[in-house]
């Protein structure tokens, strides 16, 4: 990893809540426990703040959301006083941004960096969490909070040979925090991803000779990404909370200008214009141009192919473009990618592509690696191979239930959430941006807000109602998971083998994850279900803060 841990003293505490992760989630979830009165330790494995944005340094990392959305709305403060120097933002920008709102609000001295959670158990007759750090802390609390992050466990595959290689290797979501310098240097790269794409243009400017791995093509739309007008940053300052209620109020939390009807209705000449109307502006509002193309394969395919047609209008060599277009699953049901001038990269002269569906990747060699038709010889192996999503940091953790089995059991056959912020089984255990909910197809710091401040008030709730124990029921999270299949059934995304199935981990079941009814509609069912006493969920026991004070 890119910082050593830092030794230090074993300590043991008591604290109200344990945060586990001090990405934007962990950062906001701390703030508002504090100004409710509770006390609270983060535990962070990196050295900073930031999360995703603290490990993936990658060559070119940006955000796919437009700077002016991707921020906290909690503060008008902060809205006002942050300026962003581009549309979208890179990681540098946005790891500043998350220091700077973790020292405009003195957050640091509750986190406790360079620690990994490895073990939390409940006490049932204390009804409270006991977690347990890799440095031998001891930890309890009565809640304990995972903000670990949707996209933060790295996946490098089991190549064969992988240890005898003797060049450099790198995986995109764990970067070296002092860079790596290409220059003159044959690199290869696996995998063709949204990190991939962003990385393939900026290492190919430095490296002699640059081979790109793939296995699976993916849709990508420029971003058209410039230097913020202050005149556009000023259109949103002046009315951010009006905004901000309507972006919540939107399937996926971003204000995108959609049409509101059908691709298919339309005529050709007609729904050519605004595809070329929506690529010229960039972005993944390109999905917004018709309300139907994750719902009709019909309309889909007419994105679909336009995308298709603009890889082979770029990329000069027939061969190659086609290798580059997508024909596996309809478009935007993989992680649309956005990118800077990625399939124009294609045709420097020092960039190459090899299919490995039909050349599988056989082994890495102490020189480079081999597929089943040719050996390569690289100075440097990147691998963009992805993370298991949204599971993985947190079956990584031994979490252990009241039942004696463990999440990782589990979900041994996929997620399984009550409106992905708890478990059955898992009292007083939170997860915010969890399986079950928006989270990766939304606006993250929209889905970020929504579950902490639900999971704050819920504990005021609990406080006031003198309540030790929240658990969700069995039956309240059967429902939730057969509803979550039954809407993304209703819609394209489970014809693609993406990582929102769990496809790109071995052995994962394939199960959409996410939730995918909408950051709105999520948004109505968790009020309703808070108004209504929080029904769906076994709410037990006088708190033992209320037992300490009779």
């Amino acid at each position: 990893m890119p910082d050593a841990t830092h030794s230090r003293p074993a300590t043991t505490a008591q604290y109200d809540v344990i945060i586990i992760g001090a990405g934007f989630a962990g950062l906001y979830q701390l703030h508002r426990l504090r100004a409710m009165g509770m006390t609270a330790k983060v535990i962070e494995a990196g050295s900073g703040v930031g999360g995703t944005w603290y490990w993936n340094r990658y060559p070119g990392a940006r955000c796919d959301v437009e700077s002016m959305q991707y921020s906290y709305a909690f503060s008008e403060e902060l809205q006002q006083e942050w300026q962003w120097p581009e549309l979208f933002s890179a990681q540098p920008d946005i790891l500043k941004y998350a220091n700077h709102v973790a020292d405009r609000l003195d957050l640091r001295r509750d986190i406790l960096f360079d620690t990994r959670v490895s073990e939390t158990r409940f006490d049932e007759a204390a009804s409270q969490w006991t977690v347990r750090t890799d440095l031998g802390d001891v930890f309890n609390a009565g809640f304990m909070i995972m903000a670990t992050g949707c996209l933060s466990a790295a996946r490098v595959p089991d190549f064969k040979g992988l240890s005898s290689f003797k060049g450099k290797t790198y995986h995109t979501g764990a970067w070296p925090h002092e860079g790596v310098d290409f220059t003159g240097s044959r690199v290869g790269i696996i995998g063709t991803g949204s990190s991939a794409i962003q990385a393939i243009p900026v290492i190919a400017e430095q490296a002699a000779d640059l081979t790109v791995f793939q296995r699976t093509p993916n849709f990508s739309i420029p971003s058209r990404n410039a230097p913020l007008e202050q005149s556009y940053a000023r259109q949103w300052k002046d009315k951010y909370a009006e905004l901000r209620a309507q972006a919540r109020n939107t399937r996926n939390g971003v204000l995108a200008n959609p049409n509101d009807f059908s691709a298919l209705s339309v005529s050709p000449e007609e729904r050519k214009r605004i595809y070329e109307e929506r690529w010229a502006s960039g972005g993944t509002t390109f999905m917004a141009s018709f309300n139907d193309l994750i719902f009709n394969q019909e309309a889909n395919d007419t994105a679909a192919e336009f995308v298709r047609g603009k890889i082979r209008e770029i990329v000069k060599d027939p061969k190659t473009a086609e290798l580059l277009a997508p024909k596996d699953h309809p478009i935007g049901t993989k992680r649309i990618c956005v990118d800077t001038r990625y399939f124009e990269t294609y045709n420097r002269p020092n960039v190459h592509l090899v299919d490995v569906r039909s050349a599988p990747i056989e082994e890495i060699t102490p020189t480079g690696l081999h597929t089943r038709e040719a050996d390569y010889e690289f100075d440097a192996i990147v691998f963009a191979t992805g993370f298991d999503a949204m599971t993985g940091a947190l079956t990584a953790i031994d979490i252990h239930s009241t039942d004696g089995s463990t999440l990782k059991a589990k979900w041994e056959d996929g997620p399984r959430t009550y409106l992905g912020l708890m478990c059955a089984h898992f009292p007083n255990m939170f997860m915010v941006t969890g399986p079950g909910s928006p989270s990766v197809l939304s606006n993250m710091h929209v889905s970020i807000e929504q579950d902490v401040n639900w999971i704050t008030d819920c504990l005021a709730y609990l406080r006031n109602h003198r309540v030790a124990r929240i658990e969700a029921t069995q039956e309240a999270e059967d429902n939730w998971v057969l509803h979550g299949i039954e809407v993304a059934n209703k819609t394209l995304y489970p014809k693609a083998a993406s990582w929102y199935m769990g496809a790109n981990i071995e052995g994962k079941p394939r199960v959409f994850m996410p939730y995918i009814g909408g950051v709105n509609a999520y948004k109505e069912k968790c009020a309703e279900i808070a108004a209504n006493g929080y029904t769906g969920y076994r709410l037990t026991g006088p708190s033992r803060v209320a037992q300490a004070a009779e």
